[in-house]
């Protein structure tokens, strides 16, 4: 896959502020920063939630571990 330098970077941002406009390009912008953070907080919150949910699982099986030991000290 061809390298995107400097000067195709330059010549693909003068075709977008062609075709979109500056005003429009600043529209646009603010669409995709949006967008990007709301993409890194749901990321976030999944991560979080699967955490969370991996130390249920560890507690479960303690809590498990600990009543099996009980129950063979009766």
């Amino acid at each position: 896959m061809p390298q995107l330098g400097v000067p195709e970077l330059i010549i693909i941002l003068v075709i977008v502020l062609i075709l979109f406009g500056a005003g429009k390009l600043a529209e646009v912008g603010g669409a995709l920063g949006r967008g990007i953070r709301e993409f890194r907080k749901a990321s976030r919150e999944a991560e979080d939630a699967a955490k969370e949910s991996g130390e249920e699982t560890k507690t479960t099986k303690a809590e498990a571990s600990k009543e099996a030991e009980a129950s063979e000290e009766k």
